[in-house]
């Protein structure tokens, strides 16, 4: 095998994809400053009891782990960038009040999502932290949205479910991690038959409520028709309730419910979404509220956040138009060096063509170009 061979699903990004990845990097991390949301930096890796901590065995299977040849302490590739916010909003922020903020950069899974995903997503998301009320999952559910619109994404539709369905049913009953993640697992893959046969011994009402969860899909009347068919349980109440008032203000899109959905990490708490487009063969956008994601650094506040991976939204977005830029000869003059640094401190792209290489194109779109015209250097419009 060639040494130049990536490893599976993983790739080189190249000019095209790249200058749209990263012009979307911007236009969307300026939406969340928008919203007042600031900007942090995790590292890539950490000691691995520091970004597993609470995390869940999902994402412990996703990390890549190796030892730190400083100290002989194992550390970990982040998979997922939400455990380290929490942990700056928890011990190096420690604000009283609300904390917004954001992130991008790079993540790193030890197998692909799908069949034809990356193993290294580009990882852009929103925390809010301090609020329990559904102000917040409005706010960065609202912010999720104007993200794809920023991205110029079509026909978004929202998908609302909640983790405190599945946790209410499960509450009074014991269950093995294995068997339990079995459950989630058949949940998820709407399996009523798996799902049958591993809840059969469990008590009636619980059997028959996740049962229930499977077919509870569709439009807004899912919520009534979960009202008549699960158990009449407090916290199944508070979840339809939360469900059904943030229907009512969330931005104008198709909605759906999906109350069975428990895909992605295990962290959430509370209201959960995924966000989907034309052409995506699954989410773009997947968030919730996880009010304990903090608990494990000492910290337990009200959370709420969302994350998608640029890389696969650019795959489904309208590819955007070259860059137009100033093409210059190159030349020992010092009359169009000045010209050329003038234009470019005014935020022009200038384009100098080297010698020998007049005929070639690159990733800009050079519709005029810098000429001299009676010892002045001047733009003109190429024809």
């Amino acid at each position: 095998m060639s040494a130049w061979v990536l490893p599976d699903h993983i790739a080189d990004v190249l000019p095209s994809e790249a200058r749209h990845i990263e012009e979307l990097r911007r236009d969307l991390l300026d939406t969340a400053r928008s919203y007042g949301y600031e900007l942090v930096m995790p590292p890539l890796l950490e000691h691995l009891e520091s970004l597993l901590t609470g995390a869940g065995s999902a994402l412990d299977l996703q990390t890549f782990k190796l030892v730190d040849q400083l100290s002989g302490r194992m550390m970990g590739l982040r998979a997922d960038s939400t455990p380290q916010v929490a942990r700056i909003d928890a011990h190096l922020l420690n604000r009283a009040g609300v904390t917004r903020l954001c992130y991008c950069g790079p993540v790193l899974h030890t197998r692909a999502s799908a069949p034809h995903a990356t193993r290294e997503p580009l990882q852009l998301g929103a925390e809010i932290y301090g609020h329990a009320g559904l102000e917040a999952d409005i706010e960065i559910l609202t912010l999720a949205f104007d993200c794809l619109q920023a991205a110029r994404v079509q026909a978004p539709s929202i998908d609302l479910a909640d983790a405190r369905l599945v946790k209410a049913l499960l509450a009074d009953v014991s269950l093995s991690p294995a068997r339990l993640s079995d459950v989630h697992a058949a949940l998820a893959a709407k399996d009523s038959a798996e799902l049958a046969a591993l809840t059969r011994d469990l008590p009636q009402a619980v059997h028959q409520g996740l049962l229930a969860l499977v077919q509870l899909y569709g439009d807004a009347g899912v919520l009534a028709e979960a009202e008549k068919t699960l158990p009449a349980l407090p916290a199944v109440r508070e979840a339809l309730q939360s469900l059904r008032y943030l229907a009512q203000h969330l931005p104008a899109a198709q909605l759906s419910f999906d109350l069975a959905d428990l895909r992605g990490y295990a962290y959430y708490t509370g209201v959960r979404f995924a966000i989907y487009a034309p052409g995506a063969s699954d989410a773009l956008v997947r968030g919730g509220r996880y009010d304990e994601v903090g608990a494990v650094f000492g910290r337990n506040r009200p959370a709420a956040g969302f994350s998608l991976d640029l890389k696969a939204l650019v795959a489904v977005v309208t590819p955007r138009a070259l860059q137009a830029a100033i093409r210059a000869p190159w030349r020992e003059d010092a009359g169009l060096n000045a010209a050329i640094a003038a234009l470019r401190a005014l935020g022009e792209v200038v384009v100098c063509v080297l010698p020998g290489h007049e005929s070639e194109v690159d990733e800009f779109h050079c519709d005029r170009e810098l000429i001299e015209v009676g010892g002045q250097w001047v733009v003109q419009a190429m024809h």
